[in-house]
């Protein structure tokens, strides 16, 4: 057996020799984030190992630490086995600090929510209502407390916003991490690991436990009784919605890609263990498809888009690209794998955005503008630094139209051309401090950036369509809304005929719950929306990987 000590936690576990460093620390209940769920993949799980210790672990060989870092102690929990007792410090979480979006562009509804409350002062009791039906009673006057709450699920990241039944008000939101995302970070990981009933239990207790408590934050903002919430909207992605509420996702994963859930629906509270009024529900938004989920529902719906004339192109850029074209109130669905690169993933100095992230990158005469969330010392980059910086080298000469780093001949002349640096015999760009840019990831990039520019197109084409006919383009979610248009045009993610005409809406998926939650009828007029919504599967269409690779230039 070997014990194994974590600080600065100060806890440990005692684990078989030749047990991996990253059960270990599951053991010990040390947090310790592994999205790619210790297959090698993603470099995260980083911790060091105390000088006189060292010779206990042994790590399996891989590429994502320098020599100098081994050096230092540091290894990768899940390339690491533990041959007896070693002590390990790890590293601090990135949730410190950070930055996750909860508002976005809304739309106004008249006021209808699901549940409803009445007084019946002779018998001094109040009636709540479910859609128009008794549903139970409770003591003495609580019409006063109608209250509801909308939920963004995101695959990175949820927001919990209380709303007030009676008017619409958002009371107050809480956010935070996705907790699926320490076990598998995309959704196709997700669905490999949901597909086992322990995986799928892990993951449906993790997100719904941190739901209760972001739920109670909320609630405990304005002193409101967890008791009175009546209602939840769950807005997601499919596969979300499938985790949430504990519905094997296996069937996403294999042709035909058949939904188990196909929202429009209501699941009790209860039985999905949600902390709300005992006899609660959780309302699903209809959903399009295994990926084009709930979440594109709402945005559908806070955007108006089956009510917009002309050429709309919504789009949620993040681990997938999901999008919508709207033609004269005539939709079109698709989503492509975008993968994890502009969550930070899979990045040599990648982070999400949080305190010390960069997270806008300039390149002019006057050198290299770098500018961290907070104004901190620049620890890593955050995707919306990241696509700063390779728009930029893209638009200035840094790379070639193939995504290969020009640091040599031209870029000599050039004012930050002292950024180049070999790092174990490669090229790397100097962003600022530790921060740098590898050719790997610009790779990664190139891949994300290729998928969704190659939906846009080929949704376009599909409709007869072409990027000058657009009137306007939506970017949606998080991330979308802290991007400059300007980097993705350089990068090619948008086709250049779209400057112009950028608008970033926000958190749809939030917003677009909150009218489902306060608008009951909203729900049947989005339903046959959705199935008048024509959903594009990218790999059937036979000129998707010809554009897919014609977009992986610069």
């Amino acid at each position: 057996m070997a014990t194994v000590r974590f600080t600065p936690q100060n806890v440990e576990a005692t684990v078989p020799a030749g047990s991996l460093l990253l059960e270990a620390a599951r053991c010990a209940g040390v947090t310790l984030e592994s999205p790619c769920d210790g297959s090698g993949s993603c470099g995260k799980c980083r911790a060091k190992v105390a000088g006189e210790t060292r010779e206990l672990v042994r790590e399996s060989a891989h590429d994502f630490l320098t020599q100098a870092e081994r050096d230092a102690g540091w290894v990768l929990a899940c390339q690491a086995t533990v041959l007896g007792d070693v002590t390990v410090e790890v590293e601090a979480a990135e949730s410190d600090g950070l930055r996750i979006l909860s508002e976005g562009h809304a739309v106004t509804v008249d006021i209808d929510p699901w549940f409803g409350k009445l007084f019946e002062r002779a018998a001094g009791v109040t009636t709540v209502y479910a859609g128009g039906s008794p549903r139970f009673t409770e003591a003495g006057d609580t019409s006063h407390e109608l209250y509801g709450v909308a939920v963004d699920i995101g695959t990175t990241t949820m927001v919990a916003a209380l709303i007030d039944l009676r008017d619409g008000r958002e009371l107050a939101s809480a956010s935070s991490l996705n907790p699926q995302a320490r076990h598998a970070q995309d959704v196709l990981s997700r669905i490999k690991f949901g597909s086992t009933i322990e995986g799928l239990a892990t993951l449906q207790s993790g997100v719904i436990e941190e739901l209760n408590r972001l739920i109670r934050d909320a609630a405990g903002q304005r002193g409101i009784s967890v008791e009175h919430i009546y209602e939840a909207v769950f807005s997601g992605n499919t596969t979300m919605l499938h985790l949430a509420v504990g519905a094997n996702p296996v069937s996403l994963g294999k042709f035909p890609y058949t939904p188990v859930v196909l929202g429009d629906e209501h699941v009790p509270a209860a039985e999905i263990g949600l902390a709300i009024a005992p006899e609660g529900s959780v309302y699903l938004p209809p959903i399009m498809s295994a990926y084009v989920g709930a979440d594109i529902t709402s945005g559908v719906l806070a955007a108006r888009l089956a009510e917009q004339s002309g050429v709309v192109l919504f789009v949620d850029i993040g681990t997938n690209g999901e999008m919508v074209l709207a033609v004269d109130g005539r939709l079109t669905a698709t989503s492509t794998a975008a993968g994890p690169a502009f969550e930070g993933k899979n990045i040599a100095c990648g982070m999400r955005a949080s305190r010390g992230a960069v997270e806008q990158v300039g390149l002019s005469d006057a050198g290299v503008f770098a500018k961290t969330i907070g104004d901190a010392e620049p620890v890593g980059i955050c995707g919306s630094g990241l696509l700063d910086a390779v728009g930029e080298l893209a638009a200035k000469g840094g790379l070639d139209k193939n995504g290969r780093f020009q640091n040599n001949g031209a870029s000599h002349s050039q004012p930050w051309k002292d950024r180049w640096e070999l790092i174990d015999g490669k090229p790397v760009f100097r962003i600022a401090g530790p921060v740098f840019l590898s050719q790997k990831d610009i790779r990664q990039v190139q891949l994300a950036k290729a998928a969704v520019r190659a939906g846009i197109d080929v949704m376009l084409n599909a409709n007869g369509l072409s990027a000058a006919q657009v009137d306007r383009v939506l970017i949606a979610g998080s991330f979308g809304f802290h991007l400059r248009t300007e980097s993705l045009i350089n990068l090619g993610l948008l086709p250049r005929e779209f400057s112009g005409k950028v608008e970033f809406v926000g958190n749809t998926s939030k917003t677009g719950a909150q009218a489902f939650l306060v608008n009951r009828q909203v729900r049947a007029r989005l339903k046959e929306v959705v199935r008048g919504v024509q959903v594009l599967e990218l790999a059937k269409y036979p000129e998707f990987e010809k554009t897919f690779v014609k977009s992986l230039s610069f």
